[in-house]
């Protein structure tokens, strides 16, 4: 791979053996994937949860900050595992909470900003169109790519920790014109109307590409998404397909037309409502019982912490079924200044800041409190929380509010 002199310095050891770790490792994904060269990156996100991390990598990532390693770009983090304001009650151990402390330290100590959020183009510095960056979580990823027209790959905790160190990140995949083209081609019969159906059609879209190196075109949205819509939409598409880029005629900065990707080349494939009904039938419940309402993946914008809120309103939840929303720092504070907070409070939910649901010991904590049927509107939550002993069930969000209030899935 050819270096700059910057980079070859750092290979070196001559800046810090981080920077030679992180440059070493960078050079190794890079010849995985034939990269010539290495592409300097605005800010870099990494996922990093303690359940993932174990005592290992919290152990790893103390020992670069004991040793003075500093990030030398805008960092930024996925949400953590536990609410330290909060893990006792859901079953959460002082060994988690200790873990997760151990490492928020070490990455303040190296110059990271712990924003634990998996909505920052909603919160915090969204990239712009061609800016090249080192992002971690899938629908961060795919939102930045194909929302903002920003280009990264799906950058793994060590890899976007060594972005985040170097400033720079091998130049293969999605940094590349040539892999942003269209490889896929769908056309929708219906626009989807609520965050549940754009997370269906999304999940159906990316089951379909069936790859991280595809790159599906959508045609025959009539009016133009909203961001939450988008955002749903993504999530699911990544968690379904691996992928990590979609373009959508007339709504996506890259596509202001079909030919602007290649898309006039390919064969139209239809997606039918047989299809989406195919996919969110293994998530019906109708009529079952609910242990617990979930609000989370991604993480809830303020718009959609007020539109709960406005659901939960003089309302209360039955004593047999919690419910729990995943909000962003950034997020929480607002909504608690705009009453969304109390209103869910008031309607006995709970409120988690700066977590997911699935990234906080999913399984230890559904045992604790003995969760088994799960409800939520978010199609990558579901497709995921089946393999943590959950039976995850799929609703819009005023049924899955009117489910926690009945105590059953309506």
């Amino acid at each position: 791979m050819q270096l700059s002199d910057e980079e070859r310095t750092m290979l070196a050891g001559e800046l810090g053996e981080a920077r030679k770790w992180a440059i070493e490792h960078q050079l190794r994904v890079g010849a995985m994937f034939d990269a010539k060269d290495m592409v300097k990156v605005s800010q870099a996100h990494m996922m990093a949860d303690p359940e993932s991390l174990g005592e290992a990598g919290v152990c790893f990532v103390e020992g670069l900050a004991t040793g003075g390693a500093k990030v030398t770009i805008p960092m930024i983090t996925d949400p953590r595992g536990v609410d330290l304001s909060y893990y006792e009650p859901l079953g959460q151990t002082e060994a988690m909470a200790g873990l997760e402390r151990r490492f928020i330290s070490a990455c303040q100590a190296m110059g990271i900003m712990m924003t634990d959020t998996c909505i920052n183009y909603q919160t915090i510095m969204p990239p712009v169109f061609g800016d090249h960056v080192a992002y971690g979580d899938t629908g961060v990823v795919i939102y930045s790519n194909s929302v903002c027209g920003a280009r990264s790959n799906f950058e793994g905790g060590p890899s976007a920790l060594a972005a985040g160190l170097t400033g720079r990140t091998p130049r293969y995949g999605l940094h590349l014109n040539e892999q942003r083209q269209a490889t896929k081609r769908f056309t929708v019969e219906r626009t989807p109307k609520d965050l549940m159906d754009w997370g269906i059609l999304g999940a159906t879209v990316g089951r379909m590409a069936g790859g991280y190196w595809q790159v599906p075109v959508i045609e025959g949205i009539e009016t133009a998404p909203t961001s939450d819509q988008l955002k749903h939409f993504g999530a699911a598409m990544a968690s379904y397909g691996s992928t990590p880029l979609f373009h959508m005629v007339g709504v996506t900065p890259e596509c202001h037309t079909i030919e602007d990707v290649g898309g006039d080349r390919l064969e139209t494939r239809p997606i039918t409502t047989n299809d989406l009904a195919d996919l969110a039938r293994p998530f019906g419940a109708r009529g079952e019982t609910v242990d617990v309402v979930v609000f989370a993946a991604p993480q809830l914008s303020l718009v959609e912490m007020g539109q709960v809120a406005a659901l939960c309103d003089g309302r209360r939840r039955s004593e047999n079924t919690d419910l729990i929303v995943c909000t962003p720092t950034q997020v929480y504070s607002d909504a608690k200044r705009l009453g969304y907070v109390a209103s869910i409070e008031a309607f006995g939910g709970k409120v988690l800041v700066g977590t997911c649901f699935y990234q906080q010991y999913a399984r230890e904590i559904g045992e604790a409190n003995g969760w088994k049927r799960l409800l939520s509107n978010s199609a990558k939550i579901v497709n995921i929380l089946g393999g943590y002993g959950f039976l995850p069930a799929l609703a819009n969000m005023e049924a899955c509010v009117a489910s926690a209030e009945k105590g059953k899935v309506v």
